[in-house]
């Protein structure tokens, strides 16, 4: 998940540092994006059954090289058509759950390997594949002789993705984890740019005529962040067309055997891309598929341009660090390395679900100092993850509880609208799509940064009715009566 903001905590300095924006490496999800950028509404459903208008002549030209190509036929069981969302795939006929809807072979696959061998594979050889395949499909845009012409000119010139946004409509998002990430991933975009315009596209001016801006490769990047194919067998960015046009539905609960890549036949080394129906469809109905189960609202915004209604697509993610000025760093680093996290550790926070099991036990080892450090100790070096699932002190567990609830008081204080107000507004209807999209995000983000403050307000008031440690290993030494008090023996 895409990491938005950062805090730290230590026993010495209790206070907030200075919130930090996104770090280059929210980009490491790229390879793993499904297709494409719109959800479907049950109204919507409801619209796409009526018969599909016309094709417009880029559509029909695109059919008739998919039918040029063998891909499709007229017993094909789905076709692009313009929808309620832009364009998808509506079923010719009824299709069967699990039925394949259809098959793309790879000569017509745009991925790394393609690049690899076009005329600008040379020059693109070590670029990550991401940049690689960008700048072929920026090329082969502004080519018009381009032999990808029929695909390229049924793609969008955007989508609502938020880095397509103006600066308006970003400020819908002000104080939002969203908002950041945009502004980090469109600044890690740009260096990537300038990086590839050094290196690459200005000494080599013969293979790229054009003049190449860095809104013709934002607009590449968004194609493939919205539209690219992943988690497929040895394929982890590709563009799929035709496939590509599919749309999301919320109310599939699913995203096993939607597609896969499989040979052409028993005696054929080709490779094909096959589209699998996860429901049942009717004739005239859009064919359907899950994008991704497990992104937030926030990430289906970057990524697809839309967001919805489940709260569960509500999330917030904290930062936590521990800080290197910690007298204890190193023994704290080593801690947490041995149990899978690290300096640095994310924890994402989902609307109605309770903490991450080991945000509490990082917190304890964060704010661990004073009276408590002795559990650095390396005679507790096997056994202080197990004592850090319970609370240590009274004064480790209340630094905690202040630090996190300063940290979400501080966040809310940065959003422009209240939850109410956000309420009120999407209670009205009519907003344009990009509104609805910030709204719904900003006021999805404040009800966890709420969710969590009240979760530490509601442990700060049990923090006399705790066990502690002392307390603990007391009574495993049978010193502890009954009452809980402490019990002496007379020489």
């Amino acid at each position: 998940m895409d990491r938005y903001k950062l805090f730290s905590l230590s026993p010495s300095s209790p206070s907030l540092s200075t919130f930090l924006p996104l770090r280059p490496n929210a980009l490491r999800h790229l390879p793993s994006l499904p297709c494409k950028r719109s959800s479907v509404s049950a109204s919507l459903l409801r619209r796409a059954q009526q018969p599909p208008p016309p094709l417009p002549p880029t559509l029909e030209a695109f059919w008739e090289w998919l039918r040029r190509e063998g891909v499709v036929s007229t017993k094909t069981p789905a076709k692009p058509a313009v929808v309620p969302e832009g364009l998808g795939l509506v079923a010719q006929r009824d299709i069967a759950r699990n039925e394949v809807v259809l098959e793309v072979p790879k000569k017509l696959w745009i991925n790394p390997e393609a690049v690899a061998g076009s005329e600008i594979g040379r020059v693109c050889e070590g670029l990550k594949p991401w940049v690689s395949v960008a700048l072929f499909l920026t090329r082969e845009k502004l080519r018009d002789d381009s032999p990808w012409r029929v695909y390229l000119d049924v793609l969008p010139e955007s989508t609502d993705s938020t880095v397509f946004w103006s600066e308006e409509e970003l400020a819908e998002l002000q104080g939002s984890q969203l908002l950041s990430t945009t502004i980090g991933v469109k600044e890690y975009v740009a260096s990537e740019f300038q990086k590839l315009e050094q290196d690459i596209i200005l000494p080599n001016r013969q293979l790229f005529p054009s003049h190449i801006t860095l809104d013709d490769f934002l607009w590449a990047f968004g194609i493939l962040r919205s539209r690219a194919f992943s988690r497929l067998r040895g394929q982890n960015l590709v563009l799929i067309p035709l496939a590509d046009l599919i749309n999301h539905s919320p109310s599939i609960t699913t995203e096993d055997y939607a597609y896969e890549i499989k040979g052409a036949g028993l005696f054929s080394r080709e490779l094909l891309f096959s589209l699998r129906s996860p429901v049942s469809v009717k004739a005239g109905e859009q064919v359907l598929i899950q994008y991704d189960l497990n992104k937030s609202n926030a990430e289906l915004a970057l990524d697809y341009g839309f967001i919805e209604s489940n709260s569960g697509r509500n999330s917030y993610t904290l930062t936590l660090e521990i800080s290197e000025s910690d007298q204890f760093f190193g023994d704290k680093l080593d801690i947490a390395e041995s149990n899978g996290l690290g300096e640095t550790a994310y924890f994402d926070i989902v609307l109605g679900q309770p903490l991450p099991p080991t945000m509490l036990p990082y917190l304890r080892l964060v704010a661990l100092g004073g009276a408590d450090a002795f559990l650095l100790e390396s005679l507790f070096r096997n056994t202080i993850w197990g004592h850090l699932q319970l609370p240590i002190s009274r004064a480790n567990e209340e630094l905690i509880c202040r630090v996190v609830r300063d940290a979400c008081r501080s966040a809310l204080s940065g959003y422009h609208t209240t939850i109410e107000e956000d309420e009120k507004l999407a209670e009205k209807g009519d907003l344009a799509h990009r509104l609805e999209i910030a709204v719904g995000v900003r006021a999805g983000e404040k009800r966890v940064l709420q969710q969590i403050d009240n979760a530490f307000k509601d442990r700060e008031m049990e923090l006399d009715e705790l066990e502690y440690y002392q307390e603990r290993r007391l009574r495993d030494l049978g010193l502890v009566g009954e009452q809980g008090d402490i019990i002496f023996w007379e020489k």
